[in-house]
């Protein structure tokens, strides 16, 4: 049987389960309640958690502008793998860092903490952190150490 043009499969492993992503792709006719559409996209993911072997199957619908000749099935479905992983980086700074609670909202500050967030997450992930929260939680009661990390001596 030969594999579907308008289809992608990827799989991957982390996290304590293994993973595998469908996504199938079809044009859209003009008319959608979104004016700019061009593609559909239904994605399905099924995990299976390796120590319990409980399977979790979810399914997403997405469109996109991007015309098939520019998007394969394959490139949409790295796309919105790389999308996840700009997502999981909003979730740390806000769960950790509460940034949808910050009260910083206007000029270029809210970008310049955004910023610095970034920065502390790039260094707890280069010290080895796994857990971001336990290392903010860690730097927290331990200031010298973070500054270590800087190559700042106070």
């Amino acid at each position: 049987m030969a594999p579907d043009p308008a289809a992608a499969r990827t799989t991957g492993a982390g996290h304590g389960r293994r993973e595998v992503r469908r996504l199938k792709v079809c044009t859209v006719r003009p008319g959608l309640l979104f004016p700019h559409a061009v593609q559909a996209m239904e994605i399905k993911r099924r995990r299976t958690n390796r120590k319990t072997g409980k399977v979790e199957t979810t399914t997403v619908y997405a469109v996109t502008s991007l015309p098939p000749e520019q998007a394969s099935p394959a490139q949409l479905a790295e796309l919105v793998q790389n999308h996840w992983s700009v997502e999981a980086l909003h979730h740390v700074r806000d769960v950790t860092f509460a940034e949808d609670a910050s009260k910083i909202r206007t000029g270029s500050a809210p970008r310049a903490m955004a910023t610095l967030r970034n920065l502390a997450i790039g260094l707890m992930r280069q010290a080895s952190w796994a857990n971001i929260a336990a290392a903010a939680d860690y730097y927290r009661s331990q200031p010298q150490h973070a500054t270590a990390l800087l190559k700042i001596t106070c």
